[in-house]
């Protein structure tokens, strides 16, 4: 599949890379170089910069929004913010997908959300802390803004569910892992003993084991869907 001119997805970020390599790099999956000797040459450790850059900027602009907020609100908003899914949802936003150099029929969610963070992790070496925060804020904030109250906790609202079903604590067992050890990919599978067993995909145990308990209570119609 041919891949569009990188130039293109600078005017769409409003911004000229001074080291266009950089660029091409944060677009490339690991998929697309033909040996193991360019695998410096990947978007990976871009992503792993961008991920911590992303999470400095997403925390700022939420002390800033909610200045009032407890640590814990302010928190379950965070990892809703920075997550997989939601930074997959912006490479779609900026039609990542036509610019990653990737092997296969179409990017994953996974693939989507590193290349979203590598991205930012560019434009953090390149033009510094307020390029990358530009991006956050023209896809971020938005975001922030729609939030009224703090993300549902699954994992709490499924602990009370089945104590009120007089069913057994929910159990979580890792079930497997993929990815690099700097970016890796957990699944994890929740089971109560009063129901079937649902699981959960997610860059942490933590996002992993929520994402499980949110499929079951949305399953089992406890929680509607999204």
């Amino acid at each position: 599949m041919r891949r569009a001119d990188p130039g293109r997805l600078e005017d769409a970020l409003g911004y000229q890379f001074a080291n266009k390599d950089l660029l091409v790099r944060a677009l490339t999956h690991a998929s697309a170089l033909s040996n193991a000797a360019e695998a410096g040459r990947t978007y990976q450790r871009l992503e792993f910069l961008g991920d911590r850059v992303l999470g400095l900027i997403v925390a700022d602009l939420l002390i800033e929004r909610f200045p009032d907020a407890p640590e814990g609100e302010l928190s379950r908003w965070f990892h809703r913010l920075v997550s997989g899914k939601t930074c997959a949802q912006v490479a779609r936003e900026m039609e990542l997908e036509k610019y990653i150099r990737f092997t296969g029929a179409r990017p994953s969610q996974s693939v989507l959300g590193d290349a979203c963070e590598s991205v930012l992790g560019a434009l953090y070496r390149d033009g510094g802390l307020a390029a990358a925060r530009r991006m956050v804020e023209r896809h971020w904030t938005p975001r922030i803004e729609a939030m009224q109250e703090p993300p549902r906790d699954a994992k709490t609202a499924l602990q009370e569910w089945a104590h009120q079903r007089g069913g057994d604590a929910p159990n979580y067992v890792e079930i497997a892992r993929s990815g690099p050890d700097h970016a890796p990919e957990f699944e994890i599978e929740v089971s109560l003993g009063i129901t079937a067993p649902a699981w959960g995909q997610g860059r942490s145990k933590r996002e992993a084991e929520q994402a499980a308990a949110a499929a079951l209570l949305r399953r089992e119609g406890v929680w509607e869907a999204e």
